[in-house]
């Protein structure tokens, strides 16, 4: 005998309705920052992981305000849709002296904050003074961010800067709506700005239910990207999963063997507050294992920069 769905579970399994894109949130900065706050007991990194909770929350505070972004341009939208490619490149786009505004608002609330570490104060004292004298030198630190040139990035100061480029560009993808977008953009690139995931989730609930998402690590919009497959090189043949013996289930690192990368893939079935950005930060037990593995991270996390290595 078969059973008859009822009108709820017909909805549920409407595959057809799976939204592609998940745009960024008014409160994707502040329900990160309660998660790194969460994540912070007992965990190795656990001051770190505080330190960027304040961030996060100096993020959110500057994206609640209103900084009067200029307008979509209507003929980068149609070159975008006819070429396929994002709208708001992080490489190319013209970015607006707002965001330099956003990152002196962040650097303003976080000196506020009585718990801040001296030597972080400090940091922040000194990068506050160069956005206002040498704003230059900030925007070629932003440059080379936006581009992946880790010789020239300086990584005690690269958190804060990404910082407010993060800000930036969610309030400028906030504003799209999905179908605006190209139907179709580069793989394993945001389809709003063409930056790289921080992670992958794997949702809960509804229409997404089981459906993994890729979070850009600039304007946290998510697209959809099919499981088992590289978000790195797309190869589906060579994937593995990896976890620490007492880690948490909710999380695990997805292996390619054919490019020898690897990203963090998040269960929101063994944790329904798992966020891509807090639970990537606070499980670096699981990126010295996979180093371990000879297995290389695909970018890294925009609030942890490592210094360059020279060339040999």
């Amino acid at each position: 005998m078969q059973r008859i769905l009822t009108r709820g579970e017909i909805e549920t399994l409407d595959r057809t309705s799976i939204p592609r894109l998940i745009l960024p949130k008014s409160d994707t900065f502040s329900t990160r920052a309660q998660r790194l706050r969460d994540l912070a007991t007992d965990n190795p990194v656990q001051d770190y992981l505080l330190l960027i909770a304040l961030l996060a929350e100096a993020q959110h505070q500057a994206f609640e305000q209103d900084w009067s972004l200029p307008p979509i341009n209507e003929l980068e939208l149609a070159q975008a849709q006819a070429h396929g490619m994002p709208l708001f490149s992080a490489s190319t786009h013209p970015r607006d002296d707002a965001w330099r505004a956003m990152l002196a608002a962040i650097l303003e609330q976080l000196l506020q904050q009585e718990d801040l570490p001296a030597a972080v104060h400090d940091k922040v004292t000194q990068l506050t003074a160069d956005t206002k004298t040498s704003p230059g030198l900030v925007e070629q630190q932003a440059d080379a961010l936006l581009t992946q040139k880790l010789e020239d990035i300086d990584p005690a100061r690269a958190p804060f800067i990404m910082a407010a480029l993060q800000v930036y560009w969610a309030q400028l993808t906030a504003r799209l709506d999905s179908k605006q977008l190209p139907a179709s953009t580069p793989f394993g690139l945001c389809p709003c700005c063409g930056s790289q995931p921080v992670s992958s989730t794997v949702q809960l609930g509804g229409p997404k239910e089981q459906i993994r998402y890729a979070t850009c690590s600039l304007c946290a919009a998510q697209w959809h990207i099919v499981r088992v497959t590289c978000t790195h090189c797309e190869d589906t043949k060579t994937i593995a999963y990896h976890t620490l013996d007492e880690g948490s289930p909710a999380i695990k690192a997805e292996s390619c063997d054919h490019c020898q990368h690897y990203r963090k893939i998040l269960y929101l079935d063994k944790d329904q507050f798992a966020e891509a950005f807090a639970d990537d930060l606070a499980s670096l037990p699981l990126d010295i294992l996979m180093g371990e593995a000879q297995f290389f991270r695909a970018n890294n996390n925009p609030y942890l920069w490592q210094i360059a290595e020279p060339a040999s």
